[in-house]
């Protein structure tokens, strides 16, 4: 049986887009039903493109569909919280790309919700599913690092290029604390569990002068585990000679280390205790095919598995709405780090 899916916030040159290349994987059960966006004109040339019936410029009239019954939302950041609500009250599955939402307030009413109504609700976080971090997950879930005492991730992106397919994040402007350092965040939390504490330090950078706000962050962690980490987030920066992003975890038996770059080898590299270190233990992840937008395609389509089995299965999907919420408190208590300077406790009563 089919599972009917509808797309908020989708056009040729955005993440939505990658919901496209599910009908190319036969074990998915999704079919596309229903697409809306802003912008008429390009949607109406857009369905046409990619086969769709039914299209609309009211988020409202799309939740309303009873042939969608999974709503995948890849709106700008500001405006998930509203297309979420509409959604779960509507009684549909929902799918919403990272951030979940920008603002404490709404991260609690959307937690709310889905208890209340009883669905399934899915954050779609790419670096979870990419290759060499679920190569990692494998050795950390197999107590090959034994216990973790500190961690560090980082996601550095030269967003010049990003701003000129996807200008709202210079006018809205994106607040990129929830855009971006969301990513290392949430990794982290998924191996180390609850932030209690925050440091942050904020700068804007100089490269893009129009945007307003601070775009560049380190953020230090202190979990309730006891564990120390580190976060850094560079969005205005000349991208150097490294991995887009990077995770290192440090453990009692070993350190392992993975990194991304879009469509290129993912690399994990792995250091036990009794190991030599200049002899680590190095696994190539392979490159993977990936015509979308942002390289993305393939995570979205592992994600949407995920998300398809835990429907099956009447299974809690990972990361949920709670890992979402709890993500973006810790942005909340970064930016009031950096406002202060001082530690900042992080919201964990969801």
């Amino acid at each position: 049986m089919k599972i009917g899916l509808g797309v908020i916030g989708i056009n040729p040159t955005n993440m939505g887009s990658t919901v496209t290349l599910l009908q190319d994987v036969p074990a998915l059960k999704y079919e596309l039903r229903g697409i809306c966006a802003k912008r008429g004109d390009i949607l109406k040339k857009y369905a046409q493109q990619i086969d769709v019936d039914y299209w609309t410029t009211d988020y409202k009239e799309l939740v309303k569909r009873e042939d969608i019954d999974v709503v995948a939302i890849y709106s700008p950041d500001h405006l998930h919280a509203e297309h979420c609500v509409a959604a779960i009250q509507a009684g549909k599955h929902v799918i919403c790309t990272k951030p979940m939402v920008t603002d404490l307030d709404d991260a609690k009413r959307l937690v709310e919700l889905v208890r209340e109504n009883e669905i399934k609700f899915l954050i779609g976080q790419t670096m979870r599913f990419d290759l060499q971090f679920l190569t990692m997950r494998r050795f950390f879930e197999d107590g090959d690092l034994g216990e973790i005492m500190a961690s560090e991730a980082y996601y550095a992106h030269d967003l010049r290029e990003v701003y000129k397919m996807t200008p709202w994040r210079l006018k809205v402007p994106q607040n990129l604390m929830f855009g971006g350092v969301v990513h290392p965040v949430d990794i982290l939390r998924s191996f180390s569990g609850d932030v209690e504490e925050v440091h942050a330090y904020g700068a804007k950078g100089k490269l893009t002068p129009e945007f307003p706000q601070m775009n560049n962050f380190f953020l230090n962690l202190k979990f309730k585990n006891g564990q120390i980490s580190r976060a850094m987030g560079l969005y205005d920066i000349v991208h150097p000679p490294m991995p887009m992003m990077q995770v290192t975890l440090y453990g009692t038996k070993g350190t392992i280390i993975s990194d991304f770059t879009d469509n290129e080898e993912g690399k994990v590299k792995i250091v036990f205790d009794k190991m030599a270190a200049k002899h680590p233990l190095e696994m190539t992840c392979p490159s993977e095919t990936d015509t979308s937008v942002y390289g993305h395609g393939q995570t979205v389509i592992r994600y949407m598995q995920h998300f398809q089995q835990c429907l099956d299965q009447d299974l809690e999907p990972s990361p949920n709405v709670v890992d979402g919420a709890k993500s973006v408190a810790v942005g909340i208590a970064a930016w009031e780090s950096i406002l202060t300077g001082q530690p900042v406790k992080v919201f964990n009563d969801f």
